[in-house]
């Protein structure tokens, strides 16, 4: 895209691409889905301000090291020399984080395009050199004596940055010297950078014959088809993936053994132990909470996910569930589809009967169009909010097709942009929220939405449907991302002692199932290969405890506000204000609740288990 017109024929693409996508929505009853303008970030790709505030970058970060590299401990002699050198930083931290964010948004918008590939890829290489010359920085902060750093952050222009620094020093022992850390940073482009593109074009380009559909579906599709109220579409659906998964096999299992590797040599250099450790520390969290929370999930398999899909199975006359059952919906759920108009007023609704600001703030992704909505040829699949910049705004991605889940999962990205939208006042650097606390107002916001429309169900089969649906999301979030957790484990584990034959991690996928779905699931030929569409395994390993910790952790903050804990609207917008700049501890404790007992995942886990006792109840009544 080097020319005007070269710019104005993608325009016209597009625009066929809008009207195309407008139609077959339409025509699938789904209304207009938005597509998001990006406007706020770049007019385009071939805006000038990109090579603009690339050029800018480039000279600030050069200003930034001629000026203060080898002078920081200096620097820190005098509180508001450096505050104004952290400012500095954090300002081209949310320049670069903007070009990124724009490249990365575009991408996801088409990563079937030559184009947008690149330009992805090239603004990618291009902050990458910039990033390397600011490794100093931070390397040269953790060198300053703790004396010194601790006067200096008594000055009144560096109070807000202290949280900042106190997570800086937890990463000092496993910090290197700069030659090395620009090192790592630089192969990231060829390590792990590269493999993760590998995954999500390949992704993007595969295609499942699905018997019964006219044509080949991409991979969103494809899925939903395994929602679908036709046991033979569900099949199918399974099949069709299975088949296309186990051709791809040696692909997706070579990308996993590199990527792994890549993670080890990493640890291994940086002095990580555990596997894990490097994702603990980047969530502040510690391994302890992570441990007792994933034993909890583990020691509750049986009275959760074994006795609800024993219960499911026989719901549908089955004595097991095929593996495609397992998300069909029950056989007199009232099937319709939700047009995107409505799926908007559910989840303002519920948002606003908590608090009014939170549905205003939700009004704006939808005002401003700064949601992508329709399922389309290219697009990423799955969903996300991305926080982008503080000087900007999120933007939410999700592929809509009209299912109640669809609308759980609006309600869902929704709540991570108030929450990234409430936190932007903490500036680049503190507003980033750990992966463990990310997920909390996502998750909080399904269980609004949920709640809303259950109090207005008053027919006892949509009730019951509608109960069911919401076990087996909070199944998924909980038990399934546990049990993706320790098949990421088994497999990290295990390829320190050389590369892991496909057939073997398929082992590990089938072992990790077994033991978290329980004995009710039948999985039949082709699901050992299921493990390789998970994108998280990919993109952030060991990043899915996340949502279980979000999940357990929101029961316990939703019975506090049903039990009308004091000032609980006021304590938990301060929380979602509060972004990265508190610990979660610090975060919890207004709240009297303590991650690290296992008494507090385990009240969260009782949540799930009383709504399985209310279904259980339910065919009592009904039988």
């Amino acid at each position: 895209m080097s020319s005007k017109l070269n710019l104005a024929s993608n325009t016209l693409v597009v625009a066929h691409m809008a009207e195309s996508t407008a139609a077959e929505t339409k025509a699938k009853g789904l209304g207009d889905l938005p597509r998001w303008d990006l406007s706020d970030l770049y007019e385009g790709p071939q805006s000038p301000q990109i090579k603009n505030d690339i050029a800018q970058a480039r000279t600030s970060a050069k200003r930034i090291k001629e000026t203060y590299a080898g002078d920081l401990a200096a620097a820190a002699q005098d509180g508001a020399k450096l505050a104004a050198a952290v400012r500095e930083y954090e300002a081209l931290a949310d320049q670069m984080g903007k070009l990124g964010s724009y490249a990365g948004l575009l991408y996801a918008s088409d990563q079937s395009n030559p184009q947008v590939v690149k330009f992805y890829a090239d603004i990618s290489e291009e902050l990458t050199k910039i990033w390397t010359e600011l490794i100093f920085f931070e390397l040269e902060l953790n060198q300053v004596d703790d004396a010194i750093m601790d006067r200096a952050l008594e000055h009144k222009d560096l109070a807000h940055y202290k949280p900042w620094f106190e997570d800086l020093r937890k990463e000092k022992p496993f910090q290197l010297n700069e030659e090395m850390e620009r090192l790592f940073t630089e192969k990231s482009q060829t390590g792990h950078g590269a493999w993760t593109r590998l995954f999500n074009e390949t992704m993007t380009e595969l295609r499942f014959e699905v018997d019964g559909e006219p044509e080949p579906l991409t991979l969103e599709p494809t899925l939903n088809l395994m929602t679908d109220k036709d046991e033979a579409k569900r099949k199918a659906g399974a099949q069709a993936l299975s088949k296309v998964f186990s051709k791809n096999l040696r692909l997706f299992a070579l990308i996993t053994n590199t990527l792994a590797k890549d993670k080890e040599i990493s640890d291994r250099w940086h002095g990580f132990k555990d596997v894990a450790d490097s994702r603990h520390l980047a969530n502040r969290v510690e391994a302890s909470v992570v441990d007792a929370l994933t034993s909890s999930v583990q020691e509750a398999y049986p009275k959760l996910s074994h006795r609800y899909y024993a219960m499911k199975a026989k719901w549908l006359g089955k004595e097991k569930l095929k593996h495609w059952d397992r998300n069909a919906p029950l056989p007199e759920k009232p099937e319709r589809t939700i047009d995107w108009n409505e799926a908007r007023e559910m989840v303002l609704t519920a948002y606003s009967g908590f608090s009014p600001q939170m549905a205003q703030i939700a009004q704006r992704f939808f005002d401003n169009r700064w949601i992508d909505a329709p399922v389309r040829s290219g697009k990423a699949p799955g969903a996300f909010s991305a926080s982008t910049v503080p000087s900007v705004h999120p933007y939410v991605m999700m592929n809509y097709q009209g299912k109640p889940r669809d609308v759980m999962t609006l309600a869902h990205e929704l709540g991570h942009g108030v929450h990234q939208w409430l936190a932007r006042d903490q500036g680049a650097l503190l507003a980033p929220t750990p992966l463990t606390l990310a997920e909390t107002a996502s998750v909080f916001g399904e269980m609004l939405t949920f709640q809303k429309l259950l109090s207005e169900a008053s027919n006892p089969i949509e009730r019951k449907a509608m109960l069911a649906q919401k076990v087996e999301d909070m199944l998924n979030t909980v038990v399934r991302q546990i049990s993706f957790y320790s098949f990421e484990r088994k497999v990290h584990e295990a390829r320190r002692d050389g590369e892991l034959p496909a057939e073997k991690i398929n082992e590990i996928w089938m072992e990790t199932q077994r033991e978290s779905l329980g004995p009710a699931i039948e999985f039949e030929a082709g699901y050992e290969v299921f493990w390789t569409y998970v994108p998280h395994f990919i993109h952030s390993p060991f990043y899915v405890y996340a949502y279980a910790f979000g999940d357990c952790l929101v029961n316990s903050l939703y019975g506090l506000y049903q039990e009308s804990h004091p000032g609980f609207v006021e304590k938990y917008f301060d929380m979602l204000k509060a972004g990265g700049s508190k610990h979660h501890s610090q975060l919890l404790a207004p709240f009297g609740l303590d991650a690290r007992d296992h008494a507090f995942w385990n009240k969260g886990l009782k949540v799930i288990e009383g709504m399985i006792d209310d279904l259980e109840a339910m065919d009592t009544t009904t039988s």
